[in-house]
């Protein structure tokens, strides 16, 4: 009797819900086709109104607990049909992609109209793909067929916060979230009756246009764009590091031949990554850009990062297979160890080091490397304890886990060694600097000299010659007192030099403007060169918290010095003013770093300084600002980030180890998805 029953009842309702559905047909639109969204700081996208404001929110709360409880981000986007693109994994991928979700950021994306859903998340995040598809198929599946839209939700955020936990992400929906057969049949008609309603209201209400007429989605903000184009320069750069760095490890081990076949996907990668930055300095110059300029630009600036992930992606699994840390885990393990005690022993030189210079210069010629020795100590401290873990996973028999932890730990030593070696840059950078300000300064007096013989009829040598005058005697306590800034120094008498310069050039036979301009030109490209180089440090060892304005700064800075080794010879006034410009791109990407560093300890710390922290809490942090950890509390509120993309934050209940590999920027993965 029940079975009639509910035959009956099955048949009714769908006898109603198909005279709604051919009601929808026939008299109204076709179901809304979307493109891939913007993600806000909301967890929910709701562009098809399934759900309600108070699910909404219910929802976003449920989201944001996962965050706190697990150190995952998930959104959820609920959307009448998939287009450009139409498969669920390419639109949930490339919604993704667009809004920059990193490694421990997730998508569910939910086409309501089409009935098909897909779980996007990184291959380098911390939830495989086989527990990824174990949670569409086991959570999120059942829900959708059920009909409920909140659950699908909640049960995606309880599949992924049981797999950090270590379980396999799948169980069953929870008896609260299944629809009864009777309660279905009465849903499907209140939804058919309340379809019927909307579609007569939509008749009533439709534009002049009238039927057919389709509104067309908006287009992307360019402020959007721009925030997409920056968080992928920022991923991509990030990226090729990383790459790079990891060459380097297995060029280390293996030898140059073995290396030759992933240093031309890093070239290629390095190239259209050059070209992205280029277009970014483009539209951050002085220079007005047009609306189509900047929508344009900022397209190609995201394909061209798309590009060099996928050539770097190319030869990802290539190289995993080449290092093979999973399997050779145990000698990997012994050789990190030994390369972590070389790296330590040079610690106490760098702390020494840094004394001398603290005693001899001014605070405000060591900014760059002030807390260096500090943070080279956490990543050594961080380094240790993820060699004991991978040592006690080893022992325990999980590889694959000591794998990340190895991977993590080189990135911590590496960072550590670079912090060690750009303290002893700067000491020979500033010892060079006092000896080029010293000779600058003898040079100039010979020049105010041969000036002030000069007659001046018209008054104009006068000003010229004074102000080298007063530059000459501001910068001399600065090269030979207690707290000198020979940088600050030279820069100021290069200025001078070159006005002075200007002045005499008349009096000056060639041959001698030849020789002075090339000595002058040597001396900038080897400013610029050293300037370049401890930005390229601070920006790496610190790059978890660096945005894309410095990157992009110190790209361009790289090719306008490339640009003047290229002209020296041939053309020593575009020389000049290629150095002359790397110079300056490169003073500005530090300034800019700095504070984005500064904004990071600010919101970390409350303001106290990540180089006042000590301890295991202290070690952390800077794993986080080094970019090893990444942790997304803050991602969505909570407080401020310095750059788009998957960002960083407080640690929350703990944060994750990403290490990074030879790759793109996290490629999405492929896999699972399906239709309810």
């Amino acid at each position: 009797m029940r079975a009639r029953l509910w035959l009956a009842l099955t048949a009714a309702a769908a006898i109603v819900l198909g005279g709604a559905t051919a009601i929808v047909l026939g008299g109204a639109t076709a179901a809304t086709a979307t493109g891939p969204v913007a993600l806000s700081s909301s967890r929910v996208v709701d562009q098809s109104g399934v759900l309600s404001g108070a699910q909404v929110s219910e929802v976003d709360t449920r989201l944001r607990a996962l965050t706190a409880k697990s150190g995952v981000d998930l959104w959820v986007a609920y959307v009448p049909q998939f287009t450009d693109p139409s498969t669920p994994e390419d639109w949930a991928n490339q919604t993704a992609q667009n809004n920059g979700l990193g490694p421990h950021q997730y998508l569910l994306a939910i086409s309501t109209d089409g009935r098909q859903y897909y779980l996007s998340g990184s291959s380098a995040g911390p939830v495989t793909g086989d527990e990824l598809t174990t949670i569409e198929r086991e959570r999120v599946q059942p829900a959708l067929s059920a009909g409920n839209w909140v659950g699908a939700a909640t049960s995606a955020a309880d599949g992924l916060a049981d797999a950090i936990a270590g379980g396999t992400g799948g169980a069953g929906v929870d008896a609260a979230g299944i629809i009864t057969p009777i309660l279905l049949v009465i849903v499907v008609i209140a939804l058919a009756g309340l379809i019927i309603w909307i579609v007569m209201r939509s008749r009533r209400r439709r534009s002049p246009a009238g039927p057919g007429t389709e509104t067309p989605p908006a287009p992307v903000s360019i402020e959007d764009l721009t925030r997409r184009a920056s968080s992928a320069l920022v991923q991509t750069d990030d990226a090729v590091k990383t790459s790079e760095q990891e060459l380097g490890f297995a060029r280390a081990q293996f030898g140059d031949e073995a290396a030759r076949e992933f240093e031309s996907a890093l070239a290629s990668a390095k190239a259209q990554l050059d070209e992205a930055f280029a277009l970014r300095q483009k539209l951050d110059d002085e220079s007005p850009d047009s609306d189509d300029d900047t929508r344009a630009w900022n397209m190609r600036i995201i394909e061209l990062c798309e590009a060099a992930d996928a050539h770097l992606d190319e030869k990802a699994a290539a190289f995993d297979d080449l290092r093979k840390l999973e399997q050779n885990a145990p000698d990997a393990l012994a050789r990190l160890r030994e390369k972590k005690e070389s790296v330590a022993g040079a610690h106490d030189t760098a702390v020494a080091t840094l004394t001398d210079l603290t005693s001899a210069y001014d605070p405000l010629a060591l900014t760059a490397i002030a807390d260096n020795p500090e943070q080279a100590s956490q990543r050594l401290a961080f380094a240790d304890t993820l060699l004991d873990t991978a040592a006690a996973q080893i022992a325990a028999g999980n590889t694959s886990a000591a794998a990340v932890s190895i991977r993590a730990a080189e990135d911590a030593v590496a960072q550590a060694e670079m912090l060690h070696n750009a303290v002893a840059r700067m000491s020979a950078d500033l010892a060079q600097a006092e000896a080029d300000a010293a000779a600058l300064i003898a040079d100039l007096e010979t020049d105010i000299a041969a000036a002030t013989a000069l007659p001046d009829p018209d008054g104009r040598l006068a000003p010229v010659i004074a102000a080298t005058r007063a530059q000459v005697e501001a910068a001399r306590p600065l090269v030979t007192g207690p707290a000198k800034r020979p940088l600050f120094a030279r820069e100021g008498l290069d200025r001078a030099n070159a006005q002075i310069d200007a002045v005499l050039a008349g009096i000056r036979d060639e041959q001698e403007r030849a020789a002075r301009a090339s000595a002058q030109l040597g001396g900038l490209i080897a400013q610029a060169q050293g300037e370049i180089s401890a930005a390229e440090d601070f920006i790496s060892s610190r790059r978890g918290a660096v945005g894309a304005e410095a990157r992009t700064r110190l790209a361009e800075a790289g090719a306008s010095l490339v640009q003047a080794r290229q002209l020296q010879q041939n053309d020593p006034a575009q020389a000049l003013a290629a150095a002359q410009r790397a110079h300056e791109l490169a003073t500005q990407a530090m300034q800019a770093a700095q504070n984005d560093v500064g904004v990071f300890q600010s919101g970390m710390f409350g303001g106290s300084g990540g180089s006042q922290r000590t301890g295991s809490g202290g070690d952390m942090m800077g794993a986080i600002l080094g970019g090893i950890v990444l942790n997304s509390l803050l991602n969505g509120g909570g407080g401020s980030r310095s750059r788009s993309g998957g960002g960083f934050g407080g640690l929350g209940g703990g944060g994750s180890i990403s290490p990074g590999g030879f790759g793109g920027a996290g490629s999405r993965a492929r896999r699972g998805g399906g239709r309810f």
